[in-house]
């Protein structure tokens, strides 16, 4: 049997990448979202190169207009979807005073309403009214950062709205999660590379029912 439409939203050289990647070995079809048009095509074309199905959507993930017409136009090329991984992200170095309110509603825009709006697109769209929605959380979320604010509040808000949001899908076929990130993604512990931090999330797909978890600190 065919496996629905992976949508990874946020698509960078470095975990988005591994995400699609890992998603499209396990037999997924799958649409990269992001900004940089140039680059996702050729991450695009690096996977239909290998013989995965792939397709490139450019999406401003802090414009919920935008990113709504570019996952509606990957469903519509690709079929149903069966996972959304939200992986979109503003990492800028800011204190808790030196952030003006342009800042905050930008920052705020990708971290966490691009969540929100990513999820109340795919949720009625997913195969068969089943599936997963991940988003990656970060360590800040738990310990906030004096010099990462606007991010550390980010994850904050969006552990918040995705453990809320798990608990409204209980009993659904939905799976909604967090993978908590606890460390630098693609630093020098081996556990933060890429790939290995894209399986965390294959896993959390492809666990069974009963041991579905609103939240996966990894670390």
């Amino acid at each position: 049997m065919s496996k629905g439409t992976a949508l990874i939203v946020g698509v960078g050289p470095g975990l988005g990448l591994a995400l699609a990647e890992t998603f499209a070995r396990d037999g997924h079809p799958v649409a990269l979202f992001g900004r940089d048009a140039e680059r996702l095509e050729k991450h695009a074309a690096e996977l239909t190169g290998q013989g995965f199905t792939a397709g490139a959507y450019q999406a401003d993930a802090g414009n919920p207009e935008d990113l709504r017409a570019a996952l509606g136009r990957a469903v519509n090329d690709f079929g149903a979807p069966e996972v959304l991984v939200y992986n979109a992200a503003v990492l800028q170095p800011d204190t808790p005073t030196g952030v003006d309110a342009e800042s905050w509603a930008r920052t705020l825009a990708v971290n966490v309403t691009g969540a929100v709006a990513a999820t109340q697109t795919v949720l009625p769209l997913l195969r068969d009214g089943r599936g997963s929605l991940l988003f990656t959380g970060g360590g800040f979320a738990l310990q906030p950062s004096p010099e990462y604010t606007t991010l550390s509040v980010g994850k904050a808000a969006l552990r918040a709205y995705v453990q809320a949001l798990h608990a409204d899908q209980r009993g659904s076929d939905v799976h909604a999660s967090t993978v908590t990130v606890a460390g630098a993604i693609g630093g020098e512990d081996p556990r933060f590379a890429p790939d290995v931090l894209a399986a965390a999330y294959l896993d959390l797909h492809h666990q069974p029912k009963d041991q579905w978890q609103a939240e996966l600190v990894y670390g």
